[in-house]
């Protein structure tokens, strides 16, 4: 985010400036090389032959959903295309679908899609234009499925961001990543989506054709330096912190449209205001079923609503203020639509072993420092540990189905364990590092953490984010208090993640990797407390727990559910790893047990308690 208001405004005068090239011959290249600062910005013009940029594609459950992304069509030109695949070595036309001018996007859904093969494909539009990729195999049963995450591709040269995207390119082909996962700001220009969109379609598109891609937009893709969109509501102040848009509904339809539209249905189609979609939905895919989450289409904007503690309505700087005051009621995060989904989706366990949540960013507050080395910040109401309420409940919801979390947009890479009631109660996030830095931030607690790991750094261990939340640092790729001028991005901590879901042990590997390595290399280091390796099931054991009984079943990996037998609160649904599973519980409780082989519709038992006798369970 840009926290300086006068920033904001000169960045917008300058991008406004810029005139859209439609004489320009810049070639339609990989980015390869520096870019001056206005090529950045230019709408290339290409060769008939070359009018279709790129293409992003989703499959789940056996529906395909790709969206070509075309350059500017002339009046003449048709606004059709269509998609091919290759059969028995010959072209065989599957879709056709009408080129919105708007973006210029050709969306495609097809059914009944045959996800036990991979499939050439190709995007077709008059009788020269060609567009290749490769739609894969549905990978279920591979041992470990890799998901390459991003954030933050910063276009400005001053931070690395007109350096060639190339070692990128080729560090995810070398790994040969199943998901590529951009979690927000994919465009860094306010007024100009599509220009931007252009660029980075060149930038990425030889990853992006050939693997599924989730693609969030975030506040800056949807043109403002931060985003409370309170259901589509006309954003009135400058910053947005009163909660809306600032651009007009269909300029953000437009931008959802480029970034979202190959994404699986949104799970609840109904739009909110200004006639702007959704797109929170979940993604099926090689025994992993993943949860896109909205994170900011629905959350209060804090102008007007809370006390003013800072320079802006959004940032408090006076750390003796009481966290309980901004906790206001009424303040929404996910909103009730998503938590509604979330419920759902923790409970469903069909053709899924492992279950990963995706958002902008993680639920807490992740940055003391903003800005610059001395710009210490108390609390920043653009995070999402506020609203503090909404936040505990999107946690509960997530943990409910031992969610892991990959999320980006704070520009600084870090690994927190989340807690509600006490610390580690809850669900492991994983926020990346920023592609190319635009504005850093530091993980730096003034007191040490409790209870850190042996030899851990000072700022790891149980602590308390700015809004009284309780966290668990594990990692933080702080960048350097003087970062450069020899290196624009590994001294301001540019990078990616990688996250390994192993789905045969049901384990969890984050890493985190510098720019401009070969990260196949056994001598390239990762950034300090990285790779970290988690269970699954340590996205909800709290500390506090004990065990019930051991269970016995008959069939491999079935579905367990944990319902408290006073409240009837389902505590949890998860998939077990093998015949045998152990129930974490809160002690001092009776509780209801169901299991199945995909959904837990056998009853187990309606009196398990903890330190309770093992079981054998039959679910033929």
């Amino acid at each position: 985010m840009i926290p300086n208001r006068s920033l904001v405004l000169m960045a917008a005068a300058l991008l406004a400036a810029v005139p859209v090239s439609a004489q320009s011959t810049a070639p339609k290249g990989k980015g390869k090389g520096k870019a001056k600062a206005g090529a950045l910005l230019e709408i290339p013009r290409v060769e008939k032959k070359d009018v279709i940029c790129f293409a992003l594609y989703t499959v789940s459950d056996q529906i395909l959903k790709l969206t070509a992304q075309l350059y500017p069509l002339d009046a003449n030109d048709p606004k059709v295309a269509r998609l091919e695949i290759e059969k028995d070595g010959q072209w065989t036309e599957i879709a056709r679908t009408d080129i919105i001018e708007a973006g210029w996007t050709a969306p495609f859904r097809v059914e009944k899609w045959d996800d036990t093969q991979d499939h050439k494909y190709r995007v077709c539009h008059g009788t020269e234009a060609t567009y290749e990729g490769l739609i894969r195999k549905n990978p279920i049963g591979k041992k470990e499925l890799i998901v390459a995450g991003f954030t933050g591709n910063s276009i400005t040269p001053a931070h690395g961001g007109d350096i060639s995207r190339q070692d990128i390119l080729y560090n995810i082909k070398k790994i040969d990543a199943d998901v590529l996962f951009f979690s927000g700001d994919q465009v860094y220009d306010h007024h100009r989506h599509y220009a931007a969109w252009l660029k980075f379609g060149r930038d990425f598109g030889e990853i992006i054709k050939d693997r599924p891609t989730i693609s969030l937009p975030d506040d800056h893709d949807a043109g403002q330096p931060n985003l409370w969109g309170e259901s589509g509501k006309v954003s009135t102040l400058p910053g947005a912190a009163d909660g809306g848009y600032i651009q007009p509904g269909e300029y953000v339809q437009e931008v959802e449209r480029a970034q979202t539209s190959h994404l699986p249905d949104p799970a609840d189609p109904h739009k909110i205001g200004q006639g702007i979609g959704v797109w929170f939905t979940n993604l099926n895919w090689g025994d992993v079923d993943f949860a896109i989450l909205e994170d900011r289409k629905f959350k209060t904007g804090p102008a007007g609503r809370v006390p003013k503690q800072g320079p802006r309505p959004d940032h408090i700087d006076d750390p003796n203020y009481d966290p309980a005051t901004v906790d206001i009621p009424g303040a929404v995060l996910l909103g009730e639509r998503q938590l509604k989904f979330l419920d759902a989706w923790a409970q469903d366990w069909h053709e899924a072993k492992m279950k990963v949540a995706l958002s902008a960013t993680i639920f807490c507050g992740g940055a003391h420092i903003h800005g610059s080395a001395n710009g210490r910040l108390h609390a920043d109401m653009d995070s999402n540990g506020w609203p503090q309420s909404g936040r505990n409940r999107a946690l509960s919801a997530l943990r409910k189905g031992f969610a892991f979390h990959y999320a980006g947009d704070q520009h600084l890479a870090t690994i927190f364990h989340q807690g509600i009631d006490e610390y580690r109660d809850a669900i492991w996030s994983f926020c990346v590092p920023s592609i190319a830095n635009l504005y850093l931030r530091w993980w730096d607690p003034v007191e040490p953490g409790a209870n850190r790991q042996p030899g851990a750094p000072d700022y790891t261990g149980d602590q308390l984010d700015g809004f009284g939340n309780k966290v668990t640092s594990y990692a933080a790729a702080n960048p350097e208090k003087e970062p450069g001028p020899g290196n624009l991005l590994n001294t301001r901590a540019a990078g990616y993640g990688i996250v390994r879901l192993n789905t045969a042990d049901r384990t969890i590997t984050m890493e985190c990797w510098p720019r401009n390595v070969d990260i196949t290399d056994p001598a390239t280091k990762q950034y300090p407390g990285w790779p970290l390796t988690i269970s699954q099931f340590d996205n909800y054991n709290p500390p506090s727990w004990g065990k019930l009984g051991q269970l016995s079943f008959d069939v491999e990996d079935p579905v367990v559910q944990l319902i408290d037998a006073d409240t009837k609160e389902i505590l949890y649904t998860v998939r077990a790893n093998g015949t045998t599973f152990t129930p974490g519980a809160p002690n001092g409780k009776t509780f209801i047990i169901k299991a199945g082989k995909n959904t837990p519709d056998t009853l187990v038992t309606e009196a398990a308690k903890t330190g309770g006798e093992a079981m054998s369970v039959s679910l033929k």
